[in-house]
């Protein structure tokens, strides 16, 4: 699609007056928010190192955990993050091309599938808190395998890990449908064209990166057995 005379105009209202020019910001936006996600990787990389050492350490006692996972609603809330990482793909493609009106739309259907995985693991959050498998002094657990018991302080790291990675997942999750609603904000408003997109690549880039640390999370704590007495 040709860059219009008011695209180009967007464009250099745009640029910040320490860049020489778009393509100079284009790139930097897009080191920085990749530097991000590496200082996010790490940070979640802890997460998973001191999972899969109590695993190795209590592996039963994670299996008795993953027990208690409602199978379906996990796979379900895949299944919803999938599908945003493809609306929001979309979504960037259509601002790269112009599109406002079919970027707004795209991402209007990615916010309402992360506010579905919210509202998904507000109900397994809920179904914990009732059966008691929230970390702390009331924490109770009953070993479903009778014949295998296992030390319920065992069991306990696994929900502390379990809470803490989903928590933070979650919290993830919020400020990404945030930063998506300003983007269809601003959007509206005519900030982005052909010439000038990256406020929607970036958060695409976050986008994705919260959805992939979930298709980690699915089999880390979910999928750990082939038995599953939730569903």
């Amino acid at each position: 699609m040709a860059t219009s005379d008011m695209d180009i105009q967007v464009a250099e209202h745009a640029l910040q007056h320490h860049f020489a020019d778009m393509e100079q910001q284009q790139e930097t936006s897009t080191f920085g928010m990749w530097m991000f996600l590496l200082t996010e990787i790490m940070f979640f990389g802890g997460l998973f190192c001191a999972y899969l050492v109590y695993r190795a350490s209590y592996y039963q006692a994670f299996v008795e955990g993953s027990q208690k996972m409602n199978i379906w609603l996990g796979a379900t809330n895949t299944a919803v993050l999938i599908c945003s990482s493809l609306t929001m793909a979309l979504g960037v493609r259509a601002a790269q091309t112009g599109r406002r009106k079919l970027m707004v739309v795209l991402l209007l259907i990615t916010i309402l599938f992360g506010l579905g995985f919210l509202g998904i693991k507000a109900i397994e959050y809920h179904e914990h808190w009732e059966n008691h498998e929230f970390p702390g002094p009331n924490f109770h657990f009953q070993t479903i395998d009778k014949t295998a018991p296992v030390d319920p302080q065992h069991t306990e790291i696994y929900f502390s890990l379990y809470w803490a990675m989903t928590g933070l997942h979650a919290l993830h999750m919020v400020i990404g449908v945030g930063l998506v609603a300003w983007i269809i904000i601003i959007g509206l408003g005519g900030a982005f064209t052909p010439a000038y997109f990256t406020p929607v690549e970036v958060v695409g880039l976050y986008w994705h990166f919260v959805d992939l640390v979930w298709i980690y999370l699915f089999p880390l704590l979910y999928l750990i057995s082939k038995k599953h007495g939730g569903g």
